[in-house]
């Protein structure tokens, strides 16, 4: 080989061979493909019997699902059957029940309809008869000179008028108390008054619950409704007791107490709880001055909680905390809020807040706070315990500790005036029994019940009822202390000008010492 006429020394014969040896030997590879032809024909029987097994596996699975298809279709079928008989099956049923039903009914139907015509018929022959008699009698009465089955002339007999039934009921307790003769000591353990205290409460509410007879029955007397009421606030009886004293219904009871109450609030509250006027409030303040010696006090203010059942909205308003731990058991109430004078009457109370709310609270939302914003309060002092704050017009005692003995003396004073206002909620209670427990009363219905008994016991106290030691009832103090929040420093300074007068004119309390 040469390149330029040059020939390439450095490769022998047997490179060229080996790099061209289609070009120079043709044959060589038509041998090479023979030689690889055989061997493939060698390795085909050992390949072929791999392939015929691979075939023979699926051929196994493909039998085996369509067996699988088989057999789920033929389950299909039975469940197709079964649901078909169990379809007709229930049809059959159905129908039979409802084919018995209906005969029932046809039959049900025929029997009534037979007692509807016989009662027809007996009611037209009653009728008839009725007719027959009453022309007979018509007949009879126009002969002149003719008389009854009673032996009276026809001309004297009354038409006879239709009442409406009414149970007959007993009614002798309340016919004996209500005789004048009557022990009066009995009289006043039933009614917690005397007769005099109580013709003049019936006296004032005559006017107010009086009603009239009418053709089917006769009005209820007023004394026996006041009698109802006052009974039941007294005794705290439940009404099916009360009902069976006064031979009256249940309900009867009820509405009279609800009727009699609402008009002791409408009729008496204004003459004998109301808010003293000017000359009445400078009588209040000398008293208080005479025995305590703290001037311009114009009353003693408290709180107490009225028990109640669970109500059915806003339950946890009404939760009292004091009340349950003390009674170890879940306690519900509402707050009666009253300011009283020298002599324990009330001259204002604030009813119907829920027991979960502190004095504090509960006198923000009175209206005798909102008489001491418009300003009527100047120059008056209302004493109160240390659940209330101090104020312009609120006096409380100190609640710090280390006091001074003016402080002391103070504190001693101020607890003697709250004393007059808690000792009148014992009177309260004590008195009217229905305050003592749980009532019965609606929650919307009891402000006017206990208006009511706050009425009534201004009247006993101004009528000098007295009241026996049995009556008596001891009232926890319910108070929850706050902190001496102070609305000005003018409060501050004219609490400490009361302590220090009260000590140095020799009046301040001593039992600290």
């Amino acid at each position: 080989m040469e390149i330029d006429g040059t020939p390439l020394s450095f490769l022998t014969q047997e490179d060229y061979n080996y790099l061209f040896p289609n070009i120079i030997n043709p044959n060589n590879n038509k041998k090479r493909t023979r030689q690889d032809d055989e061997q493939h024909n060698e390795e085909l029987p050992q390949q072929y019997p791999q392939k015929k097994s691979n075939n023979n596996n699926i051929k196994e699975i493909i039998a085996s699902l369509i067996l699988l298809e088989q057999e789920e279709e033929e389950e299909q079928k039975n469940q197709l059957f079964d649901r078909e008989q169990h379809k007709n099956m229930f049809n059959s049923n159905f129908n039979n029940q409802t084919q018995t039903m209906n005969n029932y009914m046809e039959q049900l139907q025929n029997h009534y309809s037979q007692i509807d015509q016989f009662h027809h018929t007996s009611t037209k022959k009653a009728r008839l008869n009725a007719v027959a008699t009453a022309s007979s009698i018509v007949s009879n009465s126009l002969q002149p000179g003719s008389t009854n089955q009673t032996g009276l002339e026809t001309g004297s007999v009354q038409p006879h008028q239709r009442r409406l039934w009414v149970k007959d009921r007993s009614k002798d307790w309340w016919e004996n108390c209500n005789r004048s003769n009557f022990p009066e000591k009995e009289f006043r353990q039933c009614f917690r008054m005397s007769k005099s205290t109580f013709n003049m409460i019936c006296n004032e509410l005559d006017s107010s619950i009086t009603k009239k007879n009418t053709t089917l029955r006769d009005a209820i007397p007023v004394r026996q409704r006041v009698a109802v009421c006052i009974y039941r606030l007294a005794t705290g009886e439940p009404l099916r007791l009360v009902s069976k004293k006064f031979g009256l219904g249940i309900s009867t009871c009820h509405k009279l107490v609800l009727e009699v109450c609402s008009a002791i609030k409408t009729v008496l509250m204004e003459k004998y709880l109301c808010w003293p006027d000017e000359e009445t409030m400078k009588k209040t303040k000398e008293d208080f001055e005479g025995i305590f010696g703290i001037p311009n006090v114009g009353g003693a203010m408290y709180t107490t909680h009225i028990p109640i059942i669970a109500p059915k909205v806003n339950v946890a308003m009404y939760y009292n905390k004091k009340h349950t731990e003390r009674n170890q058991k879940t306690s519900y109430s509402i707050t009666v809020q009253g300011v009283v004078n020298s002599k324990g009457v009330f001259t204002d109370v604030c009813i119907g807040w829920p027991g979960s709310m502190g004095d504090n609270r509960v006198l923000e939302k009175s209206a005798l706070y909102e008489r001491a914003k418009r300003g009527n309060l100047k120059n008056i002092w209302i004493v109160g315990n240390s659940g209330y704050p101090l104020m312009d017009w609120v006096l409380v005692p100190y609640k710090h500790k280390n006091l001074t003995w003016t402080q002391h003396g103070f504190n001693e004073r101020i607890e003697e005036i709250e004393k007059i206002g808690k000792d009148a909620f014992g009177r309260l209670k004590g008195r009217w029994g229905c305050l003592q427990k749980r009532t019965e009363i609606k929650l919307q219905d009891l402000p006017i019940v206990l208006g009511a008994c706050c009425v009534l016991h201004n009247i006993c106290e101004i009528m000098n009822e007295e009241i026996d030691d049995e009556w008596r009832f001891e009232v926890f103090d319910d108070e929850m202390v706050v902190e001496d929040d102070v609305c000005s420093l003018d409060c501050l300074h004219d609490r400490d000008q009361i302590a220090h007068y009260l000590l140095h004119h020799g009046r301040a309390g001593t039992g600290f010492l």
